[in-house]
C-alpha cells in the first residue's frame, strides 16, 4: 500500500516540475506538450492594471538615482506643473555646465519703464483725488495738518561766514559778516550785519538789515525789508534782494538798496564750496557792488564801483566750527577808483586772509 502512494505521489508532481522553466537553463518544452505564447500574451492582456495609488512610495527618496539613465526619458512630455520643487535638495547640483548662454538673448528693450516727466496724462483730473470719495471739508483738514507736520515747523540759525583779519601792505583790517534767520521753510525773519575796520582804530563800514524771506522756488528766497549804515555815516535804505542756490551749487544773495536821500545801489554776492575731502574745503568767492549815480560823500563812483575775488581753504573740525585762510584781490573801480587816488590811497590791492566760520 506504502509503494503505491508513493509511485501515485510521482506520477502527480511530474507535470508541475515540467511546467517550472524559472531554475533550468535551456530547457526546452516537449513536442507532446507545445506552449501557447499567443493564449499567454492574452492572459497578460486580461490581468488588471497595477493600482500605484496604494504603493508604499515613502521610500522613494531613499533610491539612488545617480545610477539611473534618463537620457532616454522625454521630459518634454512630463507634467511638472504639480511637482513640490521647494523641497529639492539643490546643493549638489553642478551649475557650470548648464548653459546659459540664451540668459543675454532677453528683450530688455520690451520691458515698459517709464522714463523722464510724468505724462501729460498724469495730470487730468482733479487736483485731488480723494475728495471723489471721502468729504472734502475732512479731506482739505487733513492736507493742512500734513502741511504743518512736515514744513511748517519753525527753525533758527546764526552763521558766522566771515571773521577774519586782511593782512595787506599798511592796511591791516578786520572783516564780520554774520547773518541770522527764524522762520518755516516758507517764510523767514532773516537778519545781516557786516563791515571792516582797522586794527587799532575806528570801523570805517558797518551795516545792518532786518528782512523777511518769502520762498518763490525750491531754492530761492525773495528777500524785503531795511538796512541801516551806522558808519560812516547813518543812512537808511530799502533792500529788496533774492537769496539761495544757483545751479552748480553756486550760493548767492543779489539786493539792491534805496536809500533816503534816493540814492539807488546794488550788491551781488557769489560763492561755491568745493570739497577735497569731507573736512577740507576750498571756497571761491565773488563780490561787486554797484551804483545808479556818483556818490562823492561816500567816495562812491557810478556804474561798478568795487569788486572783491578771492577764495578761502577752510579746515571743518566738527561742522560748526571752521579756521580758514585765504587770499583776496580787491579793487576800486571807474569813479570810485578816482575818488580814492584823489584822497592819497590805493585803489586796488592783494591780501592775506586768517579767519572763522562757525555756526550755531
Amino acid at each position: 500500500m506504502r509503494a503505491l502512494l508513493l509511485a501515485t505521489a510521482a506520477l502527480v508532481a511530474t507535470p508541475a516540475a515540467a511546467q517550472d522553466h524559472a531554475g533550468h537553463e535551456g530547457h526546452e518544452p516537449s513536442a507532446q506538450e507545445p506552449m501557447d505564447h499567443a493564449q499567454h500574451a492574452v492572459d497578460l492582456q486580461e490581468e488588471p492594471a497595477m493600482d500605484h495609488s496604494q504603493m508604499d512610495h515613502s521610500q522613494h527618496g531613499q533610491m539612488d538615482h545617480s545610477a539611473m539613465d534618463h537620457s532616454g526619458m522625454d521630459h518634454a512630455t512630463m507634467d511638472h506643473s504639480q511637482m513640490d520643487h521647494s523641497a529639492m535638495d539643490h546643493s549638489g547640483m553642478d551649475h557650470s555646465q548648464m548653459d546659459h548662454s540664451q540668459h543675454g538673448q532677453m528683450d530688455h528693450a520690451a520691458m515698459d519703464i517709464p522714463m523722464g516727466p510724468p505724462p501729460p496724462r498724469a495730470f487730468e483730473g482733479p487736483q485731488h483725488a480723494a475728495d471723489l470719495y471721502f468729504e472734502p471739508e475732512r479731506m482739505a483738514a487733513a492736507r493742512a495738518y500734513n502741511h504743518a507736520a512736515h514744513g511748517g515747523m519753525s527753525t533758527g540759525t546764526m552763521l558766522v561766514e566771515r571773521l577774519e583779519a586782511r593782512l595787506a601792505d599798511g592796511h591791516d583790517a578786520y572783516v564780520w559778516d554774520v547773518s541770522a534767520w527764524y522762520g518755516t521753510s516758507t517764510d523767514t525773519l532773516v537778519f545781516k550785519s557786516e563791515g571792516e575796520g582797522e586794527f587799532g582804530g575806528s570801523v570805517e563800514d558797518a551795516e545792518m538789515q532786518l528782512l523777511w524771506g518769502h520762498a518763490i522756488g525750491p531754492f530761492i528766497d525773495l528777500q524785503a525789508g531795511m538796512r541801516v549804515d551806522v558808519e560812516p555815516d547813518p543812512t537808511a535804505h530799502l533792500a529788496v534782494g533774492a537769496a539761495g542756490l544757483a545751479p552748480y551749487m553756486v550760493h548767492f544773495d543779489a539786493a539792491a538798496f534805496l536809500s533816503d536821500e534816493g540814492d539807488l545801489t546794488a550788491r551781488i554776492e557769489a560763492e561755491h564750496d568745493m570739497k577735497f575731502t569731507q573736512r577740507l574745503i576750498l571756497q571761491p568767492r565773488v563780490e561787486a557792488e554797484l551804483s545808479a549815480q556818483d556818490i562823492p560823500e561816500r567816495g562812491v563812483g557810478a556804474g561798478l564801483s568795487k569788486i572783491h575775488v578771492g577764495a578761502r581753504l577752510r579746515y571743518e573740525i566738527v561742522r560748526e566750527f571752521a579756521p580758514y585762510v585765504g587770499v583776496e584781490y580787491e579793487a576800486a573801480t571807474g569813479r570810485t577808483a578816482d575818488f580814492v587816488r584823489a584822497d592819497g590811497g590805493d585803489p586796488d590791492g592783494v591780501a592775506v586772509l586768517l579767519g572763522l566760520r562757525f555756526w550755531f
